[in-house]
């Protein structure tokens, strides 16, 4: 909860920041006020240079390294799911991850020092985030039936702190100023690693704890487990080559799914009317709060529902459910193309966000959280760590495309924008339905 937090506090304030304020001249001062101050973007260390590497205008190129942050925040896990599974174990891995991503966030203070503290963030996410999901399927044996439901409950806790930043985060912002923002989201990160560190004992052992309990056992051939590793057979390729497929087309429903902090936060901004309550006009930020708080409403719905159809034979495979969830975050975006088209240049209502929020989250619930769990049945045990680093892989793609799209916004129609999200995520979830046969063939019955 307390690492979501702090990434998704930063990440809120984050495009924003870069069109309103680190990237030009003439800054806002607060998020989303009228004062302005004089700023020089040439001060912040290697941005001529990047500059010069991107598309467009200072929105298209914010839009870019946006997508750019948020895509290698989901590469580095491939390293670090490496690096617990083969050295350090899963629980070094993320208390490591927790205090580069801390020091990112207070880094974040100094504007100079940008691109430093994207770096810490993306390396410690990198070392933090396959760890955690991992070591929540180690509380569960491969073929207890609550595994989908805890992944679930797993996914609430994440978004609580997803909901309670851009509160918190985003107030700063506006109320004090952007710095102050970026160091609630460094302080939310040490709660987070005080918290975990002192609640160790209720932790399944990681499965370098598991191997090193084995080898040091008396008798046990230490040497073997270190240096000869189990080959992988027929039957885990054919659930690995399953993965795959499903991880590139999951790169399709990432790069439309989030335009929610890039394209759409843009739009809370520029062109929507937010309410003003005893004189405080509530910051646009808070945009990023909709979607964790409709999570905690469907979230157990869905569970429910599941549950309902499981006792009745009618419950879709964890496949079937990714493919429901591609189509209806397309469909989602016919709500803003719609939107788009009332409003125009000028500012109009709140529904429209609330609305497309609303069926995106749906469609997140279907995917993202019954993903995790695929990929901690499916997976040969041994490389769980890894197989997870490869499902965030597609999310690193599926970002930096997000950040490209995202570049379209200001080149197009935005009615025009929103409708080619719509084709997207509907193609990517026809595609999967037209797999869910031969993909639950591959997987046999890890797939129900």
């Amino acid at each position: 909860m307390w690492e979501r937090f702090s990434y998704y506090g930063m990440r809120g304030l984050l495009k924003l920041y870069m069109v309103n304020y680190l990237f030009v001249a003439s800054r806002q001062l607060l998020q989303g006020g009228s004062d302005k101050v004089a700023g020089n973007p040439a001060d912040v260390l290697g941005w001529g240079w990047i500059q010069s590497l991107l598309p467009g205008d200072v929105h298209a190129q914010s839009s870019v390294i946006y997508g750019w942050y948020t895509g290698l925040v989901y590469l580095t896990p491939l390293l670090g799911g490496l690096i617990a599974d083969r050295y350090w174990g899963q629980r070094k891995t993320v208390v490591f991850g927790g205090l580069l991503m801390a020091l990112g966030h207070f880094v974040m203070a100094f504007e100079n020092w940008f691109f430093l503290a994207l770096l810490l963030l993306i390396l410690g996410n990198g070392a933090f985030k396959p760890n955690i999901s991992t070591q929540v399927g180690n509380l569960y044996e491969a073929d207890d039936p609550r595994r989908d439901g805890a992944f679930t409950i797993f996914y609430m806790g994440i978004n609580l702190g997803a909901f309670i930043c851009n509160l918190v985060c985003g107030t700063l912002a506006a109320v004090f100023g952007w710095h102050y923002g970026f160091a609630a989201a460094g302080i939310g990160m040490v709660l987070g690693l005080l918290i975990y560190m002192g609640g160790q004992r209720f932790l399944a052992p990681d499965l370098k704890m598991a191997t090193q309990s084995v080898a040091s056992a008396p008798g046990h051939p230490s040497s073997v487990s270190e240096h000869q590793p189990q080959k992988i057979s027929s039957e885990e390729w054919q659930r690995i080559g399953a993965l795959f497929v499903l991880c590139m087309l999951n790169i399709v429903f990432w790069a439309v799914y989030e335009q929610q902090g890039n394209t759409m936060q843009s739009w809370a901004d520029e062109n929507t009317i937010w309410p003003t309550i005893f004189g405080f006009t509530i910051p646009s930020t808070w945009f990023q709060s909709f979607n964790p708080f409709f999570i905690f409403i469907f979230a157990p719905l869905l569970d429910m529902f599941w549950l309902k159809q499981a006792k009745t034979g009618k419950e879709p495979s964890s496949v079937a459910k990714m493919a429901i969830g591609c189509a209806i975050v397309g469909l989602s975006f016919i709500v803003m193309a719609v939107g788009a088209v009332v409003v125009g240049a000028d500012k109009g209502s709140l529904l429209w966000l609330v609305v497309c929020t609303l069926l995106l989250t749906v469609g997140e619930l279907y995917l993202s959280p019954i993903g995790l769990s695929l990929v901690t049945k499916v997976s040969p045990a041994r490389m769980v760590s890894m197989m997870m680093g490869m499902w965030f892989l597609s999310s690193f793609f599926g970002n930096i495309l997000s950040g490209y799209i995202g570049a379209l916004y200001t080149m197009m129609p935005k009615e025009a924008f929103f409708g080619l999200l719509t084709l997207l995520g509907l193609a990517a979830g026809a595609a999967i339905m037209l797999m869910v046969k031969p993909l639950k063939k591959s997987m046999g019955a890890h797939a129900i």
